[in-house]
Order: structure tokens, then C-alpha cells, then sequence
């Protein structure tokens, strides 16, 4: 059925780069496919390949009994020995079947079989040649667009560039060469098996780590990373040498270095802020180029509150919001940010409410403003263990607080209540032409 068999092993072999060893087994696997086809699934049939006649052979095997009942499945002993003169009863003897009466049908299951498993083989390959690459950068060509996806050609395998990876300001085109991270490897049957991204986090860290020493050395090390691919990234470093600057390792004489992962990452605005473990300290250096004042740190709702001169607020914020979203990622905290005039306001209004509350002094109005308290409604609403830990006063002193808390937030809701209905007294006693 094909001709040359040995021939055509070596060239799936070489072309593929498929083991040969494998590629004989998909071709026994054909050939068993295509006899099943044709004889049906019930016979033991098996495909052995002849590496000296250079071809597939099939055989039958049946149990050597005295009398054959089934045909298909037994043979009886005295045909058994005219062909194998020592073989016993219940034996399992193998007989060579003629190839040729497979047929037309049968001779395209096998072609489908060889196929099917080529793919399958070549998928397998991609997949241990690059499972230990997760995680890396790869440089491949772009071969064709599928959907929204990018194809890329990475020379003895293809990979895909979904469009929920892909930077929306970059466009490309066949035959572009792109650098991307490897996100995942896949055994996926019908897609592509690399999975890459040009918009994860570990893409700006891998660049750094190309065009910086120190990072590849470990002498430096990116702690975090923050972006908003397209626009602009954060990058936190630290050094273990106090000799080297790690904010100068990774922008590089004149900027070489950080302008060459901007370059590759198509103008996307990196800032590079230096590393503290102090939370406080750290979102100071992260909402840069804003400055900041004074940092409130809530422990329990693991939030930060960030008071900015008002000059500064619109930079902190940042561009819709994001210096500010970038910090947030970054440090891995909640943050607000307020305007010094903004706060002292909030505070005022704070003092105003909190005094309200029978039997509480004004250092203590203080001591919750300081701990993020802006009004009744929060001293309402928190728990007898914390104000107990902020004011060192028992559990049930808190509670009890918490309580005139809760009576004081009642009146205010009734007072706002009445003010929204005299409002609405005043607009409906309007002249009709002043509606």
C-alpha cells in the first residue's frame, strides 16, 4: 500500500524532526486502524513494521483450539500446526494477513491515522521543547492573523498571541518580528500549543533582565511590577550590594538601558522607584511624582490614606486615575488620596459629628480621627475589639461607645431626613412660572 516504507519513515523523520522510533509507531497504528476498518473491531489484529523487508505486516492472532467454534477469534488445531507444527492447545498464534485486501476505504483510514498522529507527535515535541520555557522571552515571526490572534512562527513550532494579551496601541503585520513573553504551554488538540503575551507584567521584568546586568546577576532584583500596557509601568527595585544604586542600574548611563525596554515595548513610559519595606515609605516613592505629606495606614481593611498638597492632587491621580491605580498595584494596598484642604475639611466635619457622641472628649475625637474615623456612621459600623484596641479601653467600654455611636447616627438620619422634607415644602410653594 505504500511504497518505499523505509524511505518515507526517514523523511517524516528528518523533515518533522519527529524520533523514528515514533514515527513507525503511527504507521503500525495506521495500518491496525485501517484493518479494524475493515474487518471490524471484535479480531485481534496487530501491525508489526519489518525493518528488513522495509514494510508494515499485519497478523491475526487467534487461540489454537481442538475444535474452532468461532472462526474469527479461534483456529483449530490441525490448521494451527500446518502452519506452526510445535504450537499447543489454547496457544495465541499470529497469522499474516494480505495488506492488499484492505481496500480504497481502508487505505484512506490509514492515510487520515498517519496524519492524525503526526500532529499529534509534532504536538508533543512542542510541548517538551518548550514546557521549561514558561516564563521566558521568545522572539518569533508573524505568520497570520486568526480572529483577533496573532499566529507566530517560532521556527519548529507555532504560537499564538491571543488578542486579550495583545498591547491595544501596537499593531502589526505578516512577516514582523515580535518579542513576546510565554505565558503558557498547552496540550490543546486543535490550537496552538504556546501561548504568548506582550501585555503581562513579566514581560517589562524579562526586558530589565536583558538590558541590566545587575538584575541577571541578582545583584539587583525587580520586587514588583505594575502596568497598563500601552501607557505606562511601575517597576519597584532593590539591591543587596549597598554600592549599587538600583534605580541607576536600570536606567542606565544617559538612559540606555530603560530607553531600550521602552523602545521594545513601542513607547510605553516606565517609572523606576526604589524599594522600602515600609509600607508607608514605599507608596510614598510609588505615587511619585506627587508628593506627599502625611500616609495613614488602616492594618484591617489593608488601606492607605495619602494626604498631598493641593497643588499636587491632580498628579498623584494621575491620568484617569492612573498613578494612583499603578501605586495601588504596586504595593499591593487600597489606596485614597486626598487634598490637604479636602482632608482638614473631612476632619472638621469628623469633629463636628464625633462630638456629638455623649461622653466622649476631644482627645479621644482626635485619636479616631487619626485612625481613619471620618464619621459616625464608621465608629457605627466598626467592630468592639478594634475601638478597643485604638482607645486601650475595654471590650465593653467600646461596645457601649459604639452604642451612643449608633443613637447619634439615628438623629443625624432623622435630621437630614427633615431637611430633604422641608426642601421639597419650599420648591413645591414656588409661583408656577419660577418652576
Amino acid at each position: 500500500m505504500i511504497s518505499d516504507l523505509a524511505r518515507l519513515i526517514d523523511v517524516v523523520h528528518r523533515e518533522k524532526n519527529i524520533p523514528r522510533d515514533a514515527v513507525i509507531e503511527v504507521l503500525e497504528a495506521a495500518m491496525e486502524a485501517a484493518a479494524r476498518k475493515r474487518y471490524g473491531n471484535e479480531r485481534d489484529i496487530e501491525a508489526q513494521y519489518n525493518e528488513e523487508l522495509g514494510e508494515v505486516e499485519l497478523f491475526e492472532f487467534k487461540t489454537v483450539v481442538e475444535e474452532a467454534d468461532d472462526e474469527e477469534l479461534e483456529i483449530s488445531l490441525d490448521l494451527a500446526r500446518e502452519l506452526d507444527p510445535e504450537c499447543m492447545v489454547n496457544d495465541s498464534l499470529g497469522i499474516k494477513m494480505d495488506i492488499n485486501v484492505l481496500g480504497r476505504i481502508a487505505a484512506q483510514t490509514a492515510k487520515q491515522v498517519i496524519i492524525q498522529k503526526v500532529r499529534d507527535a509534532e504536538r508533543e515535541m512542542t510541548f517538551n521543547e518548550f514546557r521549561d520555557r514558561k516564563g521566558e522571552l521568545i522572539t518569533g515571526i508573524v505568520r497570520r492573523f486568526e480572529k483577533g490572534n496573532i499566529i507566530v512562527d517560532l521556527g519548529r513550532a507555532e504560537a499564538i498571541l491571543p488578542r486579550r494579551e495583545q498591547v491595544p496601541t501596537e499593531t502589526y503585520r505578516q512577516g514582523d518580528r515580535i518579542q513576546a513573553y510565554v505565558l503558557d504551554i498547552t496540550r490543546a488538540s486543535k490550537s496552538s500549543q504556546v501561548v504568548l503575551s506582550r501585555s503581562h507584567p513579566g514581560l517589562l521584568m524579562k526586558l530589565f533582565e536583558l538590558e541590566v546586568p545587575e538584575i541577571y546577576e541578582g545583584i539587583v532584583r525587580i520586587e514588583a511590577c505594575a502596568r497598563e500596557p500601552g501607557h505606562r509601568a511601575k517597576i519597584a527595585v532593590s539591591s543587596s550590594d549597598p554600592d549599587v544604586d538600583p534605580v541607576g542600574a536600570c536606567v542606565g548611563l544617559k538612559g540606555s538601558r530603560v530607553q531600550a525596554v521602552v523602545a521594545e515595548l513601542r513607547g510605553e513610559a516606565i517609572d523606576i522607584i526604589p524599594y522600602h519595606p515600609d509600607p508607608a515609605r514605599f507608596i510614598v516613592h510609588a505615587i511619585a511624582p506627587a508628593s506627599v505629606t502625611r500616609v495613614y495606614i488602616d492594618e484591617h481593611t489593608h488601606c492607605m490614606e495619602l494626604i498631598v498638597p493641593d497643588d499636587q492632587l491632580s498628579k498623584a491621580i494621575g491620568r484617569r486615575g492612573q498613578n494612583v491605580r499603578l501605586a495601588a498595584q504596586l504595593t499591593g494596598w487600597r489606596v485614597d488620596i486626598y487634598s490637604e484642604s479636602r482632608h482638614a475639611e473631612l476632619n472638621e466635619q469628623a469633629r463636628d459629628e464625633l462630638a456629638r457622641i455623649e461622653g466622649i472628649d476631644e482627645d479621644t475625637v482626635e485619636l479616631l480621627i487619626r485612625h481613619g474615623f471620618r464619621a459616625v456612621k464608621e465608629l457605627a459600623d466598626a467592630e468592639p475589639y478594634e475601638v478597643s484596641s485604638i482607645l486601650d479601653v475595654p471590650e465593653e467600654e467600646a461596645a457601649e461607645l459604639i452604642d451612643r455611636a449608633e443613637e447619634v447616627l439615628d438623629q443625624l438620619i432623622m435630621e437630614e431626613a427633615e431637611r430633604k422634607r422641608q426642601a421639597e415644602e419650599v420648591f413645591d410653594d414656588l409661583p408656577p412660572e419660577m418652576d
